[in-house]
Formats: C-alpha cells, structure tokens, sequence
C-alpha cells in the first residue's frame, strides 16, 4: 500500500489543482434567501414555474450542476490533502501510511478503545482528524 514518491508529488500536483477549482466553485444559495429572513441560506432547488433562477436566467445565483465536480480519483480527499479513513478497531490502522492516510475515529467507539486507538496512530505518526480533547 506504500505509494512511490513520485505518486506523491502527482497527487499534491493534482491536490493543489483541485484547491484551486474549489475557489472558483461559487456559493450555491437558497433562492431569495437574501430576500427574506425566514429563509435560511441552505440550498434548495427552485422548483417555481416561472423562477428565473430555476430558468437560469443571467443576474441570477447559478445551480450546482455536473461541471462543478471534482475528478472521480481525488472525490472526497479532506483538505488536509490526506485520503480520510473511517476507523473502528486497531486491526483497521494496520495498513495505513501516515504520508497518504489520515484517520477519523467513529463516533460509536467508546472512550477506553479510542484512547487506544489516538496512541496506536501517534506512534505510527497517523493523523487523526477528529482528536479527543484534552479536559
């Protein structure tokens, strides 16, 4: 599961690319919800007959649509730059590599276990995405 150095370089090529078109992705926004204060800013599709957004008329917010997407092969990289990895138990941490991998711990794993597990990851020099805080 080791990747090459040169693999590596590609990916943060390819990674910084993807960063770059994730900046010209615009804010998709509930139509009108500038409009009125009961609206929340969330998405939701126009579906009005005569919605101009809907029609996608110039002046108005566009629609998510296919062309905003990523390349299948970087979908769902964390923008840490690393390949995010559910993981429930120590044996899943074994064929991970600290240079691509980083690790969530799920959340129905107990406290004893996951302590377990965050010290397993820090003397494998894994990240962890979503550490327990110290308190």
């Amino acid at each position: 599961m080791k990747e090459e150095p040169n693999k590596i370089n590609i990916r943060r090529k390819i990674l910084r690319k993807i960063l770059k078109l994730r900046r010209k992705i615009p804010r998709f926004i509930r139509q009108e919800s500038w409009r009125y204060k009961r609206l929340e800013t969330g998405w939701r599709r126009p579906k009005g007959l005569d919605s101009k957004m809907r029609l996608k008329k110039k002046g108005y917010n566009p629609l998510p649509n296919v062309g905003y997407r990523t390349p299948k092969a970087f979908r769902g990289i964390h923008p840490s730059g690393y390949i995010e990895v559910l993981v429930h138990n120590l044996k899943e941490l074994e064929n991970l590599n600290p240079k691509t991998h980083a690790i969530r711990v799920a959340r129905t794993v107990g406290k004893r276990k996951r302590i377990e597990i965050e010290k397993v990851a820090r003397e494998k020099g894994i990240t962890i995405l979503n550490p327990l805080k110290a308190g």
